[in-house]
């Protein structure tokens, strides 16, 4: 995290550890305000990797599971980074700001993959930069969100187009939907924007944006499930992380193999867990026809405002649909599933 940003995060009451701001006083209250307000929050739990130089999208295009081609100025998009085997070491967001491209991924993994990325320039004109002390990156959401960038911007919230993006002079604006988006602006008028966002928006700790992404079904590939997945099955293909007419990258053979065989026996699941322990990534599930094998494995968890968890998890498609699905153990609590934002082909 940015020292300067980081120490006006803590004058505005902010508990922060190992660089993730956990909450403004009250988890609790905030996580409420999550379902129910408009709130705001500081993003630099993710890193920011700058791609930059004539050959940068080439490049990429030859190392990510999506068709970097269909990024631009106005569009971003999901994708993964996989092994040659397919199993991915991690999920981002890009999209393209001036001639640089740029992948927010969790901190946590951005020094590993800077430097595995690194080893296949060779001779292509492209640098690959930390930014994640340059840019700041903020959330918000809830029912005002329009409301807010017509604040910030001036303008009317004219496209609902997942992905859009508009510029401004000081802030770019990533627009999920018309009531979620993330801003990024410059270290220098990063605490402007907070001061002036505040006076509509809530401040809330990362688990509420946590709690965000799952109900979208957004999967964050963490250490603790690096190389668990191919993208298909935490549902990347339905949400355009991955392209199938494109060329060669890195797993791009098993992707491709697994789409077009039909050999996808795990998918990702939206759930929720009634239970007051804490649920980490990589967590093992389990029902009564895999006998003693795990039937699937947690992708994310977050509080939920209503109490216990709600969950990302991969899970085998025969146990979900025909079996209850337990964590941890069969005798563990059990999974309630819920309808994903978005439809799967399966």
């Amino acid at each position: 995290m940015n020292p300067a940003w980081h120490t006006h995060l803590r004058s505005h009451h902010a508990i922060i550890e190992n660089n993730h701001v956990i909450h403004f006083g009250n988890m609790a209250a905030e996580l409420s305000a999550t379902r129910t307000d408009t709130i705001m929050t500081d993003l630099s739990h993710f890193g920011l990797i700058r791609f930059s130089g004539e050959d940068a999208q080439p490049f990429l295009q030859g190392q990510l599971s999506c068709d970097v081609r269909e990024i631009s100025l106005q569009k971003a998009q999901y994708g993964s980074y996989c092994t040659p085997k397919g199993r991915m070491l991690a999920s981002f967001l890009l999209w393209q700001h001036h001639d640089d491209c740029f992948m927010q991924l969790p901190a946590s993994l951005l020094a590993s993959v800077q430097k595995r990325l690194s080893l296949f320039v060779l001779r292509s004109k492209v640098q690959i930069t930390d930014a994640s002390d340059t840019w700041i990156q903020m959330g918000i959401a809830g029912q005002h969100v329009a409301a807010l960038f017509e604040e910030i911007t001036g303008l009317k919230l004219s496209s609902d187009q997942p992905m859009h993006i508009i510029h401004t002079e000081k802030v770019g604006i990533l627009c999920f939907s018309q009531h979620r988006m993330q801003l990024i602006t410059s270290t220098e008028n990063a605490p402007a924007l907070w001061e002036r966002l505040s006076q509509y928006a809530k401040p809330v700790g990362i688990g509420c944006w946590d709690w965000l992404n799952i109900r979208s079904g957004i999967p964050i590939i963490l250490p603790e499930t690096q190389e668990a997945f191919l993208p298909q099955m935490v549902n990347l293909d339905a949400i355009g992380g991955v392209g199938f007419k494109k060329g060669c990258y890195p797993g791009q053979e098993i992707v491709a193999r697994t789409q077009y065989l039909g050999k996808l026996k795990r998918r990702m699941y939206l759930a929720h867990i009634a239970t007051t322990q804490m649920i980490q990534p990589g967590d093992a599930l389990y029902s009564m026809d895999m006998e003693d094998q795990s039937s699937g494995n947690i992708v994310n968890a977050a509080p939920s405002p209503c109490g216990g968890f709600d969950v990302l998890a991969v899970i085998q498609q025969s146990s979900a649909e025909s079996h209850e699905i337990h964590w941890r153990s069969l005798n563990g609590p059990a999974l309630d599933i819920q309808s994903l934002p978005y439809s799967l082909n399966t």
